[in-house]
C-alpha cells in the first residue's frame, strides 16, 4: 500500500512513529554506553583507591625500617614503640585494606597475599632479633650487623618491597586502562548523538514534507475548488479524485454537489423549455393552456423553492407538491440528488469533525513535546553549570598542591643547609675533642683493653653455652675474666673523670651535636618523602582537573544539540498550528451545509500567521549563540513529568 493511500491519522502516526523510534534507539544507545562508561569509572576509582593503600604500606615499611635503625643507633625505647606502630595500625591495616578492595578477584589476593608472606619473613629475619639485640648495649653490635649494607634486613625486605610494587604496577595498569575505556565511551556517546541527531532530523525534514505534499496541499487544493464551486464555477476540476483516503472521499463528495449543481442548471433550462412549450399550448387551447400552466407555476414554483434552499446551503429540504405526471420523475429525480447530497456532506462533516481532532490531538502532543524539551534543556543547562563548579575546585585543589609542594621543597633546603651547618660544627667539636684527647689516650687504651676482654669473655660465654655440660668450667672462668674487665673498666671511667673532666664535657659536646646533626638528615628525608608525596597529589590533582574539563565539554555540546531539538520541535509545533488552522477552515465551508442530525461543529480557525510567528519567536527565544539556553527556558520550573 502506498503511503498516499494511507489515512490521514495512519500517516501522522507513521511519520511520528519512525522519528520516535530513531530518537529512542539514540537513548537506548546512549544508556548503555552510559553503563559501561560507570562500570570504567567505577573499576578506575578501586585501582586508585589500591594504589594508595600500596604507597601507604610501602610508608609504612619504610617507616618501620628506620624506626629500626634510630633504635639501634641510640637505644632510645622510643623507636621500639614507633616502630610496633608503624607495624600493626598502620602496615596490616593498609594490607586489610587492599584485601577489602580486592575481594572476588584472586589475582590480587595472590599478591597481597605474597606481601604478607615477606613481611612476616622480614619481621621473623631482621625486625624481632633486631628488637632483642638491641635491648642489651652488649649485644647491639650484632644487631647493628643485622642492619648493615646487604645484611639479613636488607635481602628480608627486598621481597616485601618488590610485593608491593607488584601491586602498585597492576593498579596503575588497570587506571591507564580505564582511562582508555573512558574515553572511548566518551567519544562514542559524542558520535552517537551527532549521528542520531542528524538522523531524527533527517526524519523531521523528510516527514514534514511528506505531510505537507500528502494533506496539507491537497487540503488547499480543494478548499480552492470548493470556494469556485460555490461561486459558481460549475467548470472546476475536482482534485484528488484517485485517492483513497479522507481526501479522496472529500473529492468525491465535492464531484457529487458538482453534478447536482449541473442537474440543477440543467433542470432550469428544461423548465425554462416547459414555459416556452406551454405559452405554445395556451395558443392552441385556452382551457388546457390553464390547466397546463397551473401545474407548470405548482411545479417550477417547487422546484424554485426547492434550488433556493439547495443554494442556501440547506439539503434537508424536500419537494412534497404533488406535481403532474409528465413532472413527476423531476420531483423524484430532485429529492434523491438532495438525499444523496445530504449524504455526501453528513460524511464530510464527520470527516472534517475527525481531521479537526487528530489536529487538536498532534498540537496538543506537540506542545506536550516542546514543554519537555524546554525542561530537559534547562536540567543540562544546570549539569553543566554544575560540572563547571566542580573543575573550579578540582584546579583550586590542584593550584593548593603545587604551592604546597613549592613549600616543602623550601622546607627541604632549609633543612639541608642546616645539616651542613651542623657538620661544620660536628667538625669544629672533633677538632676540639682531638685536642683534649691527647690527655685521656692512657685512659682510652685502658678502655679499649677492657672493651675487647669483655666482648672476649662475652663470647667465650656464648661457646661455652653451646657447648654444654663440658663448658661449665670454661664459663665460670670467662664470667670471672669478664666481671674482672667490667672492674677495670670501671676504674678506668674513674680514673678518666677525675683527670680529664675538661676532656668528658667536650666529649659530651660533640655527641650532642652529632645526635643533632643525625636529627637534621632524618628530618631532611623525611621532609623529601613528604615532597614526593605532595607531588604526586598535584599530579594526580591535575589529572582529574583535566578529565572534568574534557566531561564539562561533553555535557555542553549536548546542551546545544537539545537546544537545537527544542528549536526543530518549536518548528514543528507551528507547522502542526497552520494543519490545525486549514482543517478549521475546511470545517467552516463544509458546516456552511444543513445536512440535518447533529450539526456540524464549527470552530474558528486559528489564525495561521500567528501561530507561526509566535513558534518562530519562542524558538529565537529559547536558542542562544554559544548553546546556552535564555529568556524563559532558564525560567522553567518542572512540577511533574508527564509520560507521553
Amino acid at each position: 500500500m502506498r503511503f498516499g493511500d494511507l489515512k490521514i491519522p495512519h500517516k501522522l502516526m507513521v511519520v511520528f512513529g519512525v522519528m520516535l523510534a530513531a530518537i529512542l534507539a539514540m537513548g537506548v544507545t546512549l544508556f548503555i554506553n552510559q553503563e559501561v562508561y560507570e562500570a570504567s569509572v567505577k573499576q578506575s576509582t578501586l585501582a586508585q583507591q589500591s594504589l594508595r593503600a600500596a604507597d601507604t604500606a610501602a610508608f609504612r615499611l619504610t617507616r618501620q625500617e628506620n624506626s629500626l635503625r634510630g633504635f639501634l643507633l641510640s637505644g632510645d625505647d622510643y623507636y621500639v614503640k614507633r616502630l610496633e606502630e608503624a607495624h600493626k595500625p598502620k602496615f596490616l591495616g593498609a594490607l586489610d585494606e587492599l584485601r577489602k578492595l580486592a575481594a572476588g578477584d584472586e589475582a590480587d589476593l595472590a599478591r597481597i597475599a605474597a606481601v604478607e608472606a615477606a613481611y612476616a619473613n622480614y619481621r621473623q629475619q631482621a625486625i624481632e632479633p633486631a628488637e632483642q639485640l638491641g635491648a642489651d648495649p652488649a649485644t647491639r653490635a650484632q644487631a647493628v650487623e643485622l642492619v648493615k649494607h646487604d645484611g639479613v634486613a636488607d635481602k628480608a625486605v627486598e621481597p616485601v618491597e618488590d610485593a608491593i610494587q607488584a601491586i602498585t604496577d597492576d593498579a596503575e595498569a588497570v587506571v591507564t586502562a580505564q582511562a582508555e575505556a573512558q574515553g572511548k565511551a566518551s567519544m562514542l556517546n559524542t558520535l552517537v548523538l551527532l549521528i542520531g541527531t542528524v538522523i531524527t532530523l533527517a526524519i523531521g525534514v523528510g516527514g514534514g514534507l511528506l505531510l505537507t505534499g500528502g494533506i496539507a496541499a491537497p487540503v488547499a487544493a480543494m478548499t480552492t475548488a470548493m470556494r469556485r464551486l460555490a461561486a459558481g464555477d460549475n467548470t472546476v476540476a475536482v482534485p484528488a479524485s484517485g485517492r483513497k483516503d479522507e481526501i479522496g472521499e472529500m473529492a468525491g463528495a465535492v464531484a457529487t454537489f458538482k453534478d447536482a449543481a449541473i442537474h440543477k442548471l440543467r433542470l432550469e433550462e428544461e423548465a425554462v423549455e416547459q414555459r416556452r412549450r406551454g405559452e405554445a399550448e395556451r395558443a392552441r387551447t385556452e382551457a388546457e393552456k390553464a390547466a397546463d400552466a397551473e401545474t407548470d407555476r405548482i411545479a417550477i414554483s417547487a422546484l424554485g423553492e426547492a434550488l433556493g434552499s439547495l443554494a442556501d446551503g440547506d439539503l434537508t429540504y424536500r419537494i412534497d407538491v404533488a406535481f403532474a405526471p409528465k413532472a413527476e420523475q423531476l420531483k423524484t429525480d430532485f429529492n434523491a440528488a438532495a438525499g444523496r447530497l445530504q449524504d455526501v456532506m453528513r460524511g464530510i462533516n464527520g470527516a472534517t469533525g475527525g481531521i479537526r481532532a487528530g489536529s487538536e490531538e498532534i498540537a496538543q502532543a506537540s506542545d506536550d513535546l516542546s514543554r519537555r524539551t524546554e525542561q530537559q534543556a534547562a536540567s543540562l543547562e544546570e549539569t553543566a553549570a554544575a560540572l563547571d563548579e566542580i573543575t573550579a575546585t578540582v584546579r583550586k585543589t590542584a593550584a593548593g598542591a603545587k604551592e604546597a609542594s613549592s613549600v616543602v621543597a623550601a622546607a627541604r633546603a632549609d633543612a639541608e643547609r642546616s645539616g651542613a651547618i651542623v657538620s661544620q660544627a660536628v667538625s669544629a667539636m672533633a677538632g676540639i675533642e682531638q685536642s683534649s684527647g691527647q690527655i685521656g689516650n692512657i685512659i682510652g687504651v685502658i678502655d679499649e683493653i677492657a672493651f675487647q676482654t669483655n666482648l672476649l669473655a662475652l663470647n667465650a660465654g656464648v661457646e661455652a653455652a653451646r657447648a654444654g655440660d663440658a663448658g661449665k668450667g670454661f664459663a665460670v672462668v670467662a664470667q670471672e675474666v669478664r666481671a674482672l674487665a667490667q672492674r677495670s673498666a670501671e676504674a678506668a671511667k674513674e680514673i678518666k673523670t677525675l683527670i680529664s673532666t675538661s676532656t668528658q664535657q667536650v666529649g659530651s659536646g660533640v655527641a650532642l651535636v652529632g645526635q643533632t646533626g643525625e636529627a637534621l638528615q632524618r628530618i631532611v628525608d623525611q621532609v623529601a618523602a613528604i615532597d614526593a608525596l605532595v607531588n604526586e597529589i598535584s599530579a594526580s590533582a591535575t589529572e582529574q582537573s583535566t578529565g572534568l574539563h574534557q566531561v564539562n565539554t561533553a555535557v555542553n555540546q549536548m546542551d546545544q544539540v537539545v537546544q537545537q531539538n527544542a528549536a526543530m520541535v518549536e518548528e514543528a509545533t507551528a507547522a502542526t498550528h497552520s494543519l490545525k488552522g486549514e482543517t478549521g477552515e475546511l470545517a467552516a465551508l463544509v458546516g456552511r451545509f444543513r445536512v440535518g442530525g447533529e450539526s456540524a461543529i464549527r470552530t474558528p480557525a486559528a489564525p495561521t500567521s500567528h501561530a507561526v510567528h509566535v513558534a518562530q519567536a519562542r524558538a529565537q527565544t529559547f536558542v542562544r549563540p554559544g548553546g546556552r539556553s535564555g529568556g524563559a527556558a532558564t525560567a522553567t520550573k518542572v512540577d511533574e513529568w508527564e509520560e507521553f
